[in-house]
C-alpha cells in the first residue's frame, strides 16, 4: 500500500511536543502508581488506604482514558485513509495499493 495513504501507527517522538505528551500519557499514571505505594508504605495508619486508593485508582483512569481516547482517535485515522485512498481512486481509476 501507498505510504501516502496508512496510518501513521508506529510514529516515534521527535518533537518536545511528543515528548510531553508521552509524560502526560504514561508519565504520570506512573508516578501517580509509585506514589500510592509510598503513601502505603509510609503513610499515617489513618490515611494509608485512602492515600493509596486515591492514587492508584487516578492512575488507572488517566490510563483507561488514554486507552479509550488511542482506541476513537484510531477509528479518525483510519476513516481519514480510507478517503484519502477515494480520492485517489476518483483521480487514477484505480485503488492506491494496486499493482499496475
Amino acid at each position: 500500500m501507498n505510504e501516502r495513504y496508512a496510518p501513521d501507527v508506529a510514529r516515534k517522538p521527535k518533537t518536545t511536543r511528543d515528548y510531553l505528551m508521552w509524560g502526560l500519557r504514561y508519565g504520570l499514571p506512573l508516578a501517580l502508581f509509585i506514589i500510592g505505594w509510598v503513601i502505603l508504605l509510609v503513610a499515617d495508619p489513618s490515611v494509608r488506604w485512602d492515600g493509596w486508593g486515591m492514587c492508584v485508582g487516578a492512575a488507572g483512569a488517566i490510563l483507561l482514558l488514554n486507552v479509550l481516547f488511542r482506541y476513537g482517535a484510531r477509528g479518525d485515522e483510519e476513516r481519514d485513509a480510507e478517503d484519502a485512498a477515494r480520492e485517489y481512486y476518483a483521480e487514477h481509476g484505480r485503488w492506491p495499493d494496486e499493482a499496475r
